[in-house]
């Protein structure tokens, strides 16, 4: 039988809110970098903070220039990477091979 969730007070919960909106946030402007072209994928896939780390691929792959929801996908089963998996579970190959995909430019 599943353990059932701790119970969280109300300031707990309106901390969490906070903290979710806050990670929304610096995602949203990060994945926008990314667009812009301010940001590489290299950058992104070289940060260690949690909101990078937490990005799914197909997020990722969506925000870099040229590239919509189908080449995204289209690249991800290439790659052999599922559309759910997150950044920081990819492995060493699918890391590479994404970088040799979309090179940072110079």
């Amino acid at each position: 039988m599943p353990t059932p969730l701790p119970a969280r007070t109300a300031e707990q919960r309106a901390e969490a809110l906070v903290k979710a909106g806050q990670v929304r946030k610096e995602r949203r402007e990060m994945l926008t970098a990314l667009k812009a072209g301010r940001l590489s994928l290299l950058d992104v896939l070289d940060r260690g903070d949690d909101t990078a780390r937490q990005t799914r691929a197909l997020h990722l792959l969506q925000s870099l220039p040229g590239v919509g929801t189908v080449k995204a996908r289209r690249h991800l089963v290439d790659l052999g990477i599922s559309e759910t998996r997150r950044i920081q579970g990819l492995g060493a190959q699918q890391r590479t091979r994404l970088i040799e995909l979309f090179p940072p430019q110079a």
